[in-house]
């Protein structure tokens, strides 16, 4: 499958709620003042401004493999922030951290969780690899989206395009898998955010900014296509998610683990 081509104003429509999960992860992580930090995946890099918040002193560098992406973090940049980019599909760090975080973009990465070793080899002694993914592939959003995938009308256009189900792992797995690397501190748990979203087809623009991408990349060149499969997963979303009196409810369930290599 073709990477997908990201718009960082459409992911931003929805910032705050984008935003909340990190601001969870963050909260659990302990790092020095002058810690060294990388963050895996920084998108649009204001959730990267938000750790150069929290630790003033420390040296971070947000890495992200789509150039649309590190051109909007790049506003953030200061003294003690930096951007670079990195593929986490290969990446292997050239130096050490202390501190290695990535928000919702390992989903996209298929396999990731052979990475971590090489990952929780280049922290320092007791220092922290942390992740939050969704863990919302079987909700309407997700299974809408692969069924019209693999619909007749589509499946020449989008086989395989819209199911990303098996790229990550339930909680207990990445347990698992983290101390099983000799992990001192292992912390995984799960939220489910009911997040209240208004505005006109609400689902529909908040999957454009994420899991609509690679249906959107896919059919980047073939617009009435484009237009024709957007009207038809729109109304399928609608029914799905239907309006209240105060917004559309969209439940959104997170993963998070914290591990802390052994000191």
């Amino acid at each position: 499958m073709t990477a997908p081509t990201w718009d960082p104003q459409q992911y931003l429509r929805h910032a705050d709620h984008r935003t909340r999960p990190f601001r969870d992860l963050l909260a659990r992580i302990d790092a020095p003042a002058t810690a060294r930090i990388a963050d895996l995946g920084c998108g649009a890099g204001n959730v990267t401004a938000l750790m150069a918040g929290r630790w003033p002193e420390a040296r971070i560098t947000g890495y992200d493999s789509s150039p649309q992406m590190l051109e909007q973090a790049r506003q953030y940049a200061g003294p003690r922030l930096d951007f670079a980019p990195a593929d986490a599909a290969t990446w292997v760090p050239g130096e050490t951290y202390d501190v290695i975080v990535s928000n919702a973009l390992l989903q996209w990465v298929p396999g990731h969780a052979d990475r971590f070793g090489v990952w929780l080899d280049a922290l320092t002694p007791g220092g922290t690899l942390a992740f939050q993914v969704p863990g919302n592939f079987t909700a309407p959003s997700h299974t809408i989206l692969a069924e019209l995938c693999e619909s007749p009308r589509w499946r020449p256009l989008l086989h395989g395009v819209g199911d990303r189900t098996a790229a990550v792992l339930e909680p207990a797995e990445y347990l698992s898998r983290l101390t099983a690397l000799g992990c001192e501190a292992v912390d995984v748990w799960e939220t489910t955010y009911l997040q209240v979203l208004t505005g006109q087809d609400p689902v529909l623009d908040w999957v454009k900014g994420t899991a609509l991408r690679p249906v959107l990349t896919a059919l980047a060149d073939a617009p009435d296509e484009r237009d024709a499969f957007i009207t038809q997963y729109a109304e399928a979303l609608r029914a799905a998610y239907p309006p209240g009196p105060h917004g559309t409810v969209f439940p959104f369930r997170r993963i998070f683990a914290v591990a802390r290599r052994a000191a």
